[in-house]
């Protein structure tokens, strides 16, 4: 049962695999990833190189490269563990196939390490892993538009996601995130995010540190008339993050966001019966008609009492 759920989640979520690994990113990444693969398969390339196998075939894996291969499909199944989005696996597979690559590379021939290592390093500093370009409910604010937007109403509620651009686990994180503020979003309960990577200020006045060691990116925030409520992940005296995995399933139980939800839609509904009554003031009554002829049958009573 452990290896079929994986493998269920995996066959659904494969055409939208495909969909990703069809960007120019990805596919140069999984090219990079099973470099060395081609280079040891390769019939004339493989014939070059050296082997500690027995046998002396140079176009089959020799043991140590075996274990190599194999510790490094351990690390990703642990790793894997904690990833909440097919976006997560796939980068932990393709980030630690490169690795992987450096070390089988630099053995086989320090010359084509250096060269591997090289190409990493272009790689890493020209391309950047596509951002997230879906629909979403999100209202993004900078260093002079977030204590203002917090402050505004104090009936709405706000959850605010701290990102940087650069963090693996934010890119991952988007969609999610996106997917909760489609569902969720409405007049009391909304949705911002803030680049605390562009924003240090932000970072500091918030407490939500941008160092990669800290592990708090993505840290989510929940605000109630501007005052901060809860947020997660909780982070311990030493400043580090407390292990927290940033799941649909876990942002609705933790933040109560159903709950949250019925009460703003309240709130919605009194604001749409204020706009109806200032749209369409109520009529005012007019007083009935008098009767034709009343002032002459009360003109006739009197006489008859004076007589």
């Amino acid at each position: 049962m452990a290896l079929l759920t994986p493998l269920i989640a995996f066959l659904y979520h494969l055409p939208q695999v495909y969909k990703w690994l069809l960007k120019p990113y990805y596919v140069a990444s999984l090219f990079m990833s099973i470099a060395f693969l081609v280079v040891r398969k390769a019939p004339g390339i493989c014939d070059n190189l050296t082997t500690q196998r027995e046998d002396g075939n140079s176009c089959d894996f020799d043991w140590r490269e075996v274990e190599i291969l194999m510790f490094l499909s351990a690390i990703v199944m642990m790793k894997n563990r904690r990833a909440i989005t097919v976006e997560q696996h796939v980068g932990n597979i393709i980030l630690f196939s490169k690795v992987a690559n450096v070390i089988l590379f630099f053995r086989l021939d320090i010359r084509m390490g250096l060269l591997y290592l090289t190409l990493c390093i272009v790689f890493l500093m020209t391309c950047k892993p596509p951002l997230y370009m879906g629909p979403e409910y999100i209202k993004y604010f900078s260093d002079k538009t977030i204590d203002d937007e917090l402050d505004r109403d104090p009936r709405v509620t706000w959850i605010v996601e701290f990102f940087a651009n650069w963090s693996p686990e934010c890119q991952s994180f988007a969609s999610v995130y996106a997917d909760l503020s489609l569902k969720y979003n409405c007049a009391g309960l909304k949705f911002g995010k803030v680049d605390i990577g562009r924003y240090g200020e932000v970072s500091k006045k918030y407490k939500v540190s941008a160092s990669p060691l800290s592990k708090q990116l993505p840290s989510l925030v929940l605000f109630q008339g501007g005052k901060e409520v809860m947020r997660r992940p909780q982070v311990d005296k030493k400043g580090r993050a407390v292990s927290w995995s940033f799941t649909e399933e876990n942002i609705i139980r933790e933040f109560n966001l159903n709950e949250l939800y019925q009460k703003s839609k309240k709130l919605n509904k009194s604001k749409g019966d204020k706009l109806m009554q200032s749209q369409f003031p109520p009529v005012p009554e007019e007083d009935e008609p008098e009767q034709p002829g009343a002032h002459e049958e009360e003109g006739v009573a009197e006489s008859k009492k004076d007589k």
